[in-house]
């Protein structure tokens, strides 16, 4: 099984590449979802991979989710493709004529890839391009996920998540997306964040599914 790790930074997988030892490839793309949409399709356009598996940390919107928990993305979207309205509301482009195909994106059978996957708790995520850290713009964020059915699940969020899955959609490649819980999105105070925390259970998560 050939199998493509993608992160946006080297600092998240580091226990990882230390102690791995199988042939897998790594992918190191920089921050957000343009970097990773680049990378990525350079990528999988010389080489093809049985999976792609997405790993980082994510900011959660659940307090009740432990910080350092890990999680499979089951569904994740561009939560910023849109337009502001004049009273200050915010409404997507997702689902519209003007951007049809990709509302949300869905990740593949996770346990097809390894069964201790399907273990772990199950997340929604949104993508963005400036990760939130202001009570008014979470207040307004929350509002408008809040506003539709299709968003009420969403608790985590990244910077590249839907971008990972968008690009394998699009090149037909199997996609996993992992996150460990770094932060809660709320005001933001990096004292409040446990990033080693987060960082060493996914590795170890990694690792497990890897040997």
């Amino acid at each position: 099984m050939k199998i493509l790790i993608v992160s946006a930074t080297k600092a998240e997988i580091l226990p990882f590449l230390s102690q791995n030892k199988k042939a897998v490839d790594v992918l190191v793309t920089g921050v957000g979802m343009v970097n990773t949409v680049f990378h990525l399709t350079q990528k999988l356009l010389n080489t093809k991979y049985d999976w792609v598996i997405n790993a980082g940390v994510a900011g959660s919107f659940d307090k009740t989710i432990p910080l350092g928990t890990v999680c499979r993305v089951q569904q994740d979207f561009f939560s910023e493709i849109g337009f502001e309205n004049p009273d200050g509301t915010f409404s997507s482009f997702l689902g519209s004529s003007l951007f049809p195909e990709n509302e949300i994106l869905f990740s593949e059978n996770n346990s097809s890839f390894h069964s201790s996957i399907s273990s772990l708790p199950v997340a929604s995520g949104i993508t963005v391009n400036t990760v939130h850290g202001n009570e008014t713009s979470i207040e307004k964020l929350q509002n408008f996920l809040h506003s539709s059915d299709k968003f009420q699940n969403t608790i985590l969020e990244s910077m590249e998540g839907a971008a990972v899955f968008y690009v394998c959609q699009k090149m037909q490649a199997k996609a996993v997306q992992l996150r460990a819980v770094s932060n809660y999105v709320e005001n933001r105070d990096l004292e409040k964040w446990n990033m080693l925390l987060a960082i060493q259970n996914l590795n170890d998560f990694l690792l497990k599914i890897i040997d």
